[in-house]
């Protein structure tokens, strides 16, 4: 059975190489494993109870998940910076990752379970 939380906030530390991620409290990386755990089990509509150990593509994911909800939530939706010093200004951007950059969908798909809508799974061959 492979026993949740699948993660330790070490883990987190461990791969990540953001400064801000490495110094979050273990209390705010609990959090984010347990946020990235559910988005898994929600996306595949399986809980992963039923395996022995969990399987390394979604452990990876769930490290992809963990970094990326600990850097949103560290980072404060901030985006765009501007500063001027006399009469030379200069703004810079910093590069944001989104959820749909972090290809889980390659990871994940070969784990999802089909759920039956309405109670009735109908399969479909051409004749």
């Amino acid at each position: 059975m492979a026993a949740r939380p699948w993660l330790t906030p070490a883990d987190v530390r461990q791969y990540s190489e953001v400064p801000a991620v490495q110094g979050r409290a273990d209390s705010r990386l609990t959090v984010d494993i347990a946020r990235a755990e559910q988005y898994i089990i929600a996306y595949t509509h399986n809980s992963f109870a039923d395996m022995e150990d969990l399987p390394d593509a979604v452990r990876t994911a769930a490290l992809l998940l963990a970094e990326f909800y600990a850097q949103s939530a560290v980072s404060g939706g901030q985006t765009l910076k501007s500063e001027t010093f006399d009469d030379y200004s200069y703004t810079a951007e910093t590069a944001e990752i989104s959820l749909a950059s972090l290809d889980l969908a390659a990871l994940l798909d070969d784990f999802v379970q089909v759920q039956p809508k309405c109670g009735v799974t109908m399969r479909v061959r051409r004749l």
